[in-house]
């Protein structure tokens, strides 16, 4: 269990380095509590998944998600799981984050509001 846990930070901490545009975009927004001082981590593992971002306390993650995620059943199972486990997901299509990151930013923080 152990090794598990040891190789998905692995694979987060590699992920945070090969962060796509959209999701450094993204992070840029939410970082050092700069998001309505609402705190969030990137590349996150949950369970056996590592979440794009992650609002811990609101139990809130959010993906950002390129055109190899359009119909994905691995996504559906992902999302099911997370759900299950009290997450509300959010997905943001990359060009959607890039052409229109105010837009994005406000729907997260009325989901954020709605959880408080």
């Amino acid at each position: 269990m152990l090794d598990l846990l040891i190789m998905a930070n692995q694979r987060a901490r590699s992920l945070r380095v090969a962060m796509t545009d959209a999701e450094r975009r993204l992070w840029a927004c939410l970082r050092n509590r700069r998001f309505v001082d609402y705190k969030f981590r990137r590349q996150h593992p949950l369970g056996r998944f590592i979440v794009d971002f992650a609002c811990i306390e609101h139990h809130l993650v959010i993906e950002a998600d390129g055109g190899q995620h359009n119909e994905n059943d691995y996504d559906e199972r992902r999302t099911a799981w997370l759900e299950g486990q009290g997450w509300r997901v959010l997905r943001f299509w990359n060009n959607e984050i890039l052409t229109n990151t105010e837009g994005v930013q406000e729907m997260i923080l009325a989901v954020l509001d709605k959880r408080l």
